[in-house]
C-alpha cells in the first residue's frame, strides 16, 4: 500500500467510525464573499472583536462565533455597525430545529436542519458586462453558473460546490499579471472548477480533507504566502488552538506540475486510433504556519513550506510541525533540493481604529549575503489601514506596498515551481516586481461599500526566462511592464450571497504585451456592472 493510499484509507475509517453528534461546522467561506470579511476586519480594527486574519478563507463556525462575540459589545458599535451585525448574524445563524426545508431570505438558500442534521443548497450564478473605450475598444462578458450544497452531522461538516466560468475575453490566463483566479481554460474562454471537502471537530481544533484555494498572509490588494490566484487543489489541513494566545495551521497538498513524465506516460491503440497518454509528475506541497499572540490584538505568525515531486508520499513531509528546509536538506543530501520557503507575519490592531501589518516571504537565505550588495530571495509587504474614527465614521484609508526581488517564488526545476497548474502561488504581481496601493472605502448603509481606489504596479525582466546566473541579479534594472490604475467600486449586499456591483477604471498599462489582457492596453477606461448569488 502506497501512501497515498494509506492516507485515504485513514481517512475513511475516520468517517466511519467517529460520527458522533455534535454541533459545530468547519465549512470554509470563499475569500471572494469580501463583504464579511471586511466586516470581521472592521470590527477587528475597532477592538471590537480579536481575531487572526493571516490564514484564510475563515470557516463559518469562525465567523459565527466571531459575530456573536460582537452581538456582546453591540452597544459600542456604531448605529450603521449594529444594522449589519443584525444581517450577517441573520445570514450565519442556523435556522430553527423543525425538520422542515425552507426557502430563507437571508442568505437566499434552501435549508433543512433537525437536532442533528443540517443540510443548505443555494445556485451559483452571475454575470458581470463591461465596455472598455480606448485603442482596442471591447465589450466584455463574464458569467458563471453552478450549485453549492453544505451542511453537518454532528460534529462533521460536509460542502461541495461546482462552478462553470465564462470570460470573453479571457482574464485569468496563467501569464496575467491580474487577481483574476482561472483554471483549465477550454475554447479561450471557459473554465470549470470543483470544490468541496469535509471536516471533523472537536473543542480545540479541526481536521479536513478538501479541496480549496488556501490564502494566507496580511493584506487588502493580495497577499504574498498564498495568494488564492491559483486554482483549488487537494489537500489534508489541519488546525489547532490549544489554547488562547497560540494556534497552528498545517497543510498537505495535491498539485498539478504541468510537466509530462515521459517514464509514466505511454501509447494507447483502440478502435479510435493511437494516441500518446501524457502523465504529468507529481508535485507535492507542505506548508505550517503558527501564530501567537504574545498581548491582546497583537498576533505574531511564523511558518515554512516545500514543494516536492517523489513518485510516492514521503513521510518526512507529512510531519506537521517539522522545519522542511533542514529535513529537505537531510533527505536530499547531495542532490538538487526541493524547493522550500519560510515566512513572517505581523498583524497589530493595538491602536485602536488602526491595523498595521507586514508580511515577508524568504524563498532563498543565505546569511553571507548581508555582507555584500547582493539580495536573498525575499518578497515583503507593508501596510496600513485606519478608519471609523468619531471624526470620520464609516470612511477607511488604506495604504499598502509590496516589493518582490528577482526569482522570488520561482525555482529552476519545473516541476518544484511554486505554482499550481501553472499559476504562481505567491503573489499575483510575481517576482522582480513592485506595487502601491491606496484606497478610501466608505460604508454608507450596511453590508454595502463605495471604494474609491489607486494602484501602481511594475515589474522588470523574467530572469527565469533569461537563464543565466541566479544571483547578483539587479532588482528593477528596468521597467519591462507597468499598470497605473484609478478606480471606483460600488457593491451592495441585497441579502446573504447576492450582491450587486459596479465599477469604473482608468488604466494606463505598458511592457510586455504576455503578461496583461491585449484589449486593456495603453490608455483605457472600463465601465462594468453586474449581480452575482453564490461565492
Amino acid at each position: 500500500m502506497n501512501y497515498s493510499t494509506y492516507i485515504v484509507t485513514l481517512l475513511t475509517v475516520l468517517l466511519l467510525c467517529c460520527g458522533f453528534p455534535g454541533y459545530s461546522q468547519v465549512i470554509p467561506e470563499p475569500v471572494a464573499d469580501e463583504a464579511v470579511y471586511l466586516f470581521l476586519d472592521e470590527l477587528a480594527v475597532d477592538g471590537v472583536i480579536e481575531m487572526n486574519r493571516a490564514v484564510k478563507p475563515f470557516s463559518r463556525r469562525l465567523i459565527t462565533g466571531k459575530l456573536r462575540e460582537a452581538s456582546a459589545k453591540k452597544e459600542s458599535l456604531t448605529t450603521r455597525q449594529q444594522k449589519e451585525l443584525t444581517f450577517w448574524l441573520g445570514s450565519y445563524s442556523p435556522a430553527e430545529d423543525d425538520g422542515r426545508v425552507r426557502l430563507r431570505y437571508n442568505p437566499a438558500t434552501a435549508q433543512y436542519r433537525d437536532s442533528l442534521f443540517s443540510l443548505a443548497v443555494s445556485p451559483l450564478l452571475g454575470m458581470t458586462v463591461g465596455s472598455t473605450s480606448g485603442s482596442q475598444a471591447e465589450t466584455s462578458i463574464s458569467w458563471k453558473n453552478g450549485a453549492k450544497i453544505y451542511g453537518s452531522y454532528g460534529r462533521w461538516a460536509f460542502f461541495a460546490a461546482l462552478q462553470d466560468n465564462h470570460q470573453s475575453p479571457m482574464l485569468g490566463e496563467p501569464q496575467f499579471l491580474t487577481t483574476e483566479r482561472g483554471g483549465h481554460i477550454k475554447n479561450g474562454t471557459d473554465f470549470s472548477e470543483m470544490t468541496g471537502g469535509m471536516s471533523y471537530t472537536w473543542e480545540w481544533g479541526d481536521i479536513s480533507f478538501l479541496k480549496d484555494s488556501p490564502v494566507w498572509g496580511s493584506g487588502y490588494a493580495g497577499t504574498n504566502i498564498l495568494s488564492g490566484r491559483a486554482p483549488s487543489f487537494m489537500q489534508v489541513r489541519l488546525h489547532l488552538k490549544p489554547a488562547r494566545w497560540v494556534e497552528m495551521t498545517w497543510l498537505h497538498g495535491w498539485l498539478t506540475s504541468m510537466v509530462v513524465d515521459s517514464t509514466r506516460s505511454y501509447w494507447v491503440t483502440n478502435a479510435y486510433g493511437t494516441e500518446y497518454r501524457n502523465v504529468y509528475h507529481r508535485k507535492y506541497i507542505a506548508a505550517n504556519i503558527f501564530t501567537v499572540t504574545p498581548a491582546r490584538q497583537l498576533h505574531v505568525s511564523l511558518g515554512n513550506s516545500v514543494i516536492w515531486s517523489d513518485p510516492r508520499l514521503t513521510p518526512y513531509f507529512l510531519m506537521p510541525v517539522f522545519f522542511y528546509k533542514s529535513v529537505d536538506h537531510a533527505v536530499n543530501s547531495g542532490i538538487n533540493n526541493s524547493n522550500s520557503q519560510m515566512f513572517l507575519d505581523i498583524s497589530s490592531d493595538n491602536i485602536r481604529h488602526v491595523h498595521l501589518y507586514g508580511t515577508l516571504f524568504i524563498d532563498e537565505l543565505s546569511t553571507a549575503r548581508f555582507a555584500t550588495d547582493d539580495y536573498n530571495f525575499f518578497s515583503w509587504k507593508g501596510g496600513l489601514r485606519a478608519g471609523n474614527f468619531r471624526f470620520t465614521p464609516n470612511l477607511w484609508f488604506t495604504a499598502e506596498c509590496t516589493f518582490t526581488y528577482p526569482l522570488t517564488f520561482q525555482h529552476n526545476v519545473p516541476v518544484t515551481t511554486f505554482e499550481n497548474q501553472g499559476y504562481n502561488l505567491g503573489h499575483w504581481l510575481r517576482d522582480n516586481s513592485r506595487s502601491w496601493y491606496f484606497a478610501i472605502d466608505y460604508r454608507p448603509v450596511r453590508a454595502a461599500v463605495v471604494r474609491l481606489w489607486h494602484e501602481r504596479s511594475e515589474r522588470g525582466p523574467d530572469y527565469q526566462s533569461i537563464g543565466g546566473s541566479r544571483l547578483g541579479l539587479p532588482y528593477l534594472g528596468s521597467i519591462e511592464w507597468s499598470n497605473v490604475a484609478t478606480g471606483l467600486d460600488i457593491s451592495y449586499m441585497v441579502t446573504g450571497g447576492v450582491q450587486v456591483r459596479a465599477t469604473l477604471t482608468g488604466r494606463d498599462v505598458s511592457g510586455v504585451q504576455d503578461w496583461y489582457p491585449a484589449h486593456l492596453y495603453g490608455k483605457t477606461t472600463t465601465v462594468s456592472g453586474g449581480i452575482v448569488w453564490g461565492f
